[in-house]
């Protein structure tokens, strides 16, 4: 059904004084009055909102925040960035791929030492996932986990990327990080946590693909399946018995490569976690994970998770070291 004329020309007008709004405060930035144009963003922010103008409140905020930054005003930018996320909670705005790309833009222009960045991809992730307490939108943790890659920030990239369906982006950031930072021996190891994160979180496709990834691209790997490290055949062997669900195969694998499993204790609690996932292995005695275990998972799969990841799961989207 076609606009009526009415709401055409009044979108047109309300876009049009925006822009006159803009071009005034674009001059008081350029003549460095930057207090003064600060605190009339906030003023209009305020107007804005209280006549219910949601998508001009979030526009000029967004704008001001990327003019703020090109000045090297990080506290301004800052605050209106944080003004675009209240936007996005007190209105029914829908989660858009553009709106993820623009909160995506600026936190990539954040000062990554700043309070404020973790303040806001908190906020974020929060609003792209409705506020339920899972852990933020796939597309947005892409985002990010890409940002963070390239800012050599390797730990807090792999988070994102565990949260993302990304397993080949996944896959290529582990590879530069294990070259760059890691120790040969322990080329295998990189790959093998990450599959394992990604079983974890129910997330066999993404599981896959980086493994597959990983072992075509790393430079230091020799082509197989079968492969010189045996820690890599039992990862290659572990996602095939995924696929076939047969206890009996996973529990004779699990036995078989106890010497490579040793090298990380985590690796038999994260299969614990697998068993239970994929080939119906009743959980523990105890009602929780507890520990390193439990504050890994919890961080992992955070709250809202559906059946039997409830009750185990605790709110904690902070990004975590899972070296």
């Amino acid at each position: 059904m076609a606009e009526p004329e009415s709401l055409r020309c009044s979108s047109v007008r309300n876009r049009g004084g925006v822009q006159r709004v803009e071009g005034k405060l674009r001059a008081s930035v350029e003549k460095g009055d930057y207090y003064e144009a600060h605190q009339m963003y906030r003023t209009l922010f305020f107007r804005y909102m209280s006549q219910g103008k949601h998508a001009e409140a979030r526009e000029l905020m967004y704008n001001g925040a990327i003019l703020f930054f090109s000045y090297n005003q990080q506290n301004s930018a800052a605050d209106l960035s944080m003004l675009v996320l209240e936007v996005l909670e007190k209105s029914d705005t829908k989660v858009e791929d553009e709106i993820l790309e623009n909160l995506a833009k600026l936190f990539s222009l954040m000062d990554p030492n700043s309070p404020e960045r973790v303040a806001f991809v908190s906020r974020a992730l929060k609003w792209s996932t409705g506020g339920s307490g899972k852990l933020g939108h796939p597309k947005l943790h892409q985002l990010l986990a890409v940002i963070l890659w390239k800012e050599q920030n390797y730990s807090e990239s792999r988070y994102h990327f565990l949260h993302s369906s990304d397993g080949e982006g996944c896959a290529q950031m582990l590879v530069e990080y294990s070259s760059s930072r890691g120790y040969r021996s322990e080329v295998d190891m990189f790959v093998a946590q990450a599959v394992l994160q990604f079983l974890c979180l129910k997330n066999k496709n993404s599981a896959s693909v980086v493994f597959s990834t990983y072992t075509e691209k790393h430079p230091s790997i020799e082509r197989g399946p079968p492969f010189v490290q045996p820690l890599l055949n039992f990862i290659w062997f572990l996602l095939l018995a995924v696929e076939g669900g047969k206890l009996t195969v996973f529990t004779v694998l699990c036995e078989q490569y106890q010497p490579s499993l040793k090298r990380d204790p985590m690796y038999n609690e994260y299969l614990d976690r697998i068993g239970q996932l994929f080939f119906g292995v009743p959980p523990k005695q105890s009602p929780s994970y507890g520990g390193l275990l439990g504050n890994l998972l919890n961080s992992l799969m955070g709250s809202g998770e559906e059946d039997d990841v409830a009750e185990e799961a605790h709110e904690d989207s902070s990004p975590i070291e899972l070296d």
